[in-house]
């Protein structure tokens, strides 16, 4: 059983991953789990007896990636701006807004593990990501918020369709909408605008192929 204290999770992350740089966002380092690493071999039982939720914060998702990417080439759609990251796992896109010069972060997760992973990543960034365990579906989107980024978000139903309502929401209230999509099956595309696609290098591991077709959409 993992140590359900800020101290233990953060043990965790630290014993379980490593420093990487994802392919498609070379300039972010992230600790990151691969082969060598024993969490990379659990099964969902064995997970489940550790008290450990699916570790997502451990891996850079392809929509993740994309949507990292897309921000750092486009700086000014955050710059100066209070921006969500929501279902943050690692981080990743939250520390690409911060470095694309965001005015602060909210990476939201109901995994309190990720709350460690994002820290950590954060502090190898050299940037600063609040962070909220809250379940965000919960409340209307925050009023504050200018920017909502989301990656890899419609791989189950019915959380994706809870989550683009809630994303679709914040859009009618006047935020920026950013989703990152390498072609989940929940995926709606109808009446999103794509803004640009790409190969992202991923692993059999995770995904069903080495390099996916990957999106970032905008809600109109």
């Amino acid at each position: 059983m993992i140590t359900p204290t800020p101290e233990g999770r953060r043990a965790f992350v630290l014993d379980n991953t490593r420093p990487q740089r994802p392919p498609h966002t070379p300039e972010l380092e992230l600790l990151l789990a691969d082969e060598i690493m024993p969490i990379w071999r659990l099964t969902e039982e064995a997970l489940e007896e550790m008290g450990l939720p699916p570790p997502f914060w451990a891996f850079a998702w392809a929509g993740g990636q994309a949507l990292a990417r897309y921000v750092l080439d486009h700086p000014e759609l955050v710059a100066g701006k209070p921006v969500i990251d929501f279902a943050t796992g690692s981080g990743l896109v939250a520390l690409a807004a911060m470095k694309a010069g965001a005015a602060r972060v909210l990476a939201a997760d109901i995994d309190v593990f990720c709350q460690a992973a994002v820290a950590a990543n954060a502090e190898l960034n050299a940037v600063a990501v609040e962070f909220t365990e809250q379940n965000l579906l919960d409340q209307p989107p925050p009023a504050w918020a200018e920017v909502i980024l989301a990656g890899d978000i419609c791989y189950e139903q019915p959380l994706a369709g809870q989550v683009l309502a809630w994303l679709a929401a914040a859009r009618a209230a006047g935020a920026t909408v950013l989703i990152g999509d390498p072609g989940r099956s929940y995926f709606p595309r109808d009446g999103l605008v794509k803004l640009a696609e790409y190969q992202v290098p991923t692993t059999r591991e995770l995904e069903d192929m080495e390099v996916k077709k990957t999106s970032v959409w905008r809600l109109p």
